[in-house]
């Protein structure tokens, strides 16, 4: 089964890191957050990725292009161009299909865009490019097969980041400035969908998948929710990108689980 990551979007909201590069591709320590979700997914024996490129995706492609130059010392002669490697790193043994789907694409105009390149897989994991988390993909797969809908959408509790008011009228009951967690799920990506969910799409470059081809799932009785209570984070401003490299730095990184 393929993994498709969209790696299109501008990162406008971490511009600080994105002016050059785009989100995917801004560094969890010193490897990208790309590379740190195509690991999680790995792990679980998940190695054949398709990624949806639009902004900047030139960067992505002369990374994985020169992978094994960035991850082994190399000797090369000058006149010749000849070029020997030597080993120093094991690299991963993935497949990755590079895919521009367009600079101004919505996320389900872009993942149409690559139906071409599913084969003829049953089904298809989506995420984003900008996410991780401590999640099980085996269960999360077990769990899609078992309820035999369309859709998979991986329910998530990030800490809430607003104080919340407990009210009775309009008297204020109580205050929390931070709630562990949100009581209702939001959508964490992690995605799992059945060949289906390509006749919800269109490569209509204003095809969002988060409205209509989800809400038309939900209306259909075809999407299901994992909820996972474990650790998730994107990578959405510039305070998530320093969240996530001091947790990187720390000795305990939930969603390293290679």
């Amino acid at each position: 089964m393929k993994v498709a990551i969209l790696c299109g979007g501008m990162g406008t909201r971490l511009r600080e890191e994105t002016e050059y590069k785009p989100k995917p591709m801004v560094e969890i320590g010193d490897k990208p957050i790309l590379w740190h979700i195509m690991k999680i997914y790995s792990t679980y024996g998940f190695n054949d990725f398709v990624l949806c490129l639009g902004y900047k995706g030139d960067v992505i492609k002369d990374y994985f292009y020169d992978y094994k130059m960035r991850n082994n010392d190399f000797s090369i002669n000058l006149a010749s161009g000849d070029i020997k490697l030597h080993n120093s790193a094991e690299c991963d043994d993935w497949n990755v299909t590079l895919v521009n789907t367009g600079l101004n694409s919505m996320t389900g105009a872009r993942i149409k865009r690559i139906e071409k390149y599913i084969g003829d897989d049953d089904a298809l994991m989506v995420t984003y490019g900008d996410g991780v988390a401590d999640l099980n993909i085996s269960d999360l797969l077990e769990y899609h097969r078992s309820h035999k809908k369309i859709g998979t959408v991986t329910g998530v509790y990030p800490p809430s980041r607003y104080g919340e008011l407990k009210l009775n009228g309009d008297n204020v009951l109580s205050f929390e400035e931070k709630p562990d967690t949100n009581v209702a799920p939001i959508s964490g990506g992690f995605f799992v969908f059945n060949r289906e969910i390509f006749d919800y799409l269109d490569e209509d470059e204003n095809c969002i998948l988060e409205k209509e081809p989800l809400a038309s799932l939900a209306t259909d009785g075809e999407l299901n929710v994992y909820r996972h209570e474990g650790f998730w984070q994107c990578m959405d401003t510039y305070r998530d990108y320093t969240l996530l490299n001091n947790i990187w730095k720390s000795n305990d990184v939930p969603w390293k689980v290679w």
